[in-house]
């Protein structure tokens, strides 16, 4: 399954990318890699950062995080700003800290857009003001996502037919820079390219996909009986922060605004979760650096993260 080319690295320090759909099993073989290298794990989970989104995130649990060091968990509030673009600085803050005495270091995600801005670059967005953000999500809140997909594509087809339209954080992202400065969102899409100091080896997991839905389905039935619910019956009064436009608590808060019963919410959880891994691998699957494996394949995964001095 997986590309044998293995590389010189000489003597630069190796970031581990570990990357694949939900629930495909990315925190296990993360730890096992930081575990066999003496080394850390590093989040690249556009959700995991939020301290108040803990269910729903599907964060490793105390277990797991107390078995290597984890970094950008738990780091930031709900209620504050942050972008591919934020994640990018604090990563490689972070990076270059750990580098200094590891050779390798594993950073582990499904986020692809985060993963993107730290090894390609990220664009320097303008400052927009906190009244348009506010007034943006609460037009979204009444209006819904038609209205928002409606907004973008109207003022930038540009960037709408290259986002995912389902997304509403990236489309409030991209109103809230267009209202600000009159211009497309994607007029500042060009990308600073700050070269990265590490050699990068993407591993990619895939497995199955019925045995995927099988999973994801199993994940979120555990995520209710954990008290997936009752989260999200904490966070609604906050439903229309940007960090919380989301697979695993828009299903709920629409159950709790009385759209729909408990039944549905749990329908929509599942199915919407499953088209998420969709667009994750949909999104990887672009990416001809990555080399995929079952995620049971150690020895070929090691072998890959271990490469040799010649090219075969």
């Amino acid at each position: 399954m997986a590309d044998r080319k293995f590389v010189t690295h000489m003597n630069r320090p190796i970031l581990l990318v570990v990357l694949g759909p939900t629930a495909v099993g990315k925190t296990t073989l993360a730890i096992r890699l930081a575990q066999h290298f003496h080394t850390h794990v590093v989040s690249a989970d556009s959700r995991q950062v939020f301290r108040e989104l803990e269910i729903g995130t599907a964060k490793p649990s105390l277990d797991e995080l107390a078995l290597v060091p984890h970094h950008l968990i738990n780091t930031r509030s709900i209620a504050e700003d942050y972008d591919a673009g934020s994640y990018a600085k604090d990563v490689r803050e972070v990076l270059n800290d750990l580098f200094r005495d590891k050779e390798r270091v594993v950073l582990c995600g499904g986020s692809g857009l985060y993963v993107q801005a730290l090894i390609e670059g990220f664009d320097q967005m303008p400052e927009v003001p906190a009244a348009i953000r506010a007034s943006i999500s609460e037009e979204y809140g009444q209006r819904g996502l038609a209205w928002l997909q409606e907004e973008v594509q109207r003022a930038d087809p540009a960037y709408y037919d290259v986002v995912d339209s389902k997304n509403p954080q990236r489309l409030m992202r991209a109103l809230e820079v267009i209202r600000q400065t009159g211009q497309p969102f994607s007029n500042f899409r060009r990308k600073e390219i700050v070269p990265l100091p590490w050699e990068v080896i993407k591993i990619g997991l895939t497995i199955d996909r019925e045995e995927l839905y099988r999973r994801i389905d199993q994940r979120m039935d555990r995520m209710i009986d954990q008290g997936l619910f009752e989260e999200a019956r904490q966070l609604f009064a906050q439903r229309h922060l940007p960090s919380l436009q989301t697979v695993g608590y828009q299903e709920i808060f629409g159950f709790l605004e009385g759209h729909y019963d408990r039944e549905e919410a749990i329908r929509l959880l599942k199915r919407n979760s499953r088209n998420y891994a969709k667009r994750q691998l949909t999104w990887f699957r672009k990416d001809k650096s990555i080399h995929w494996f079952s995620p049971d394949d150690w020895s070929g995964i090691l072998a890959q993260c271990t490469p040799s001095m010649t090219v075969s």
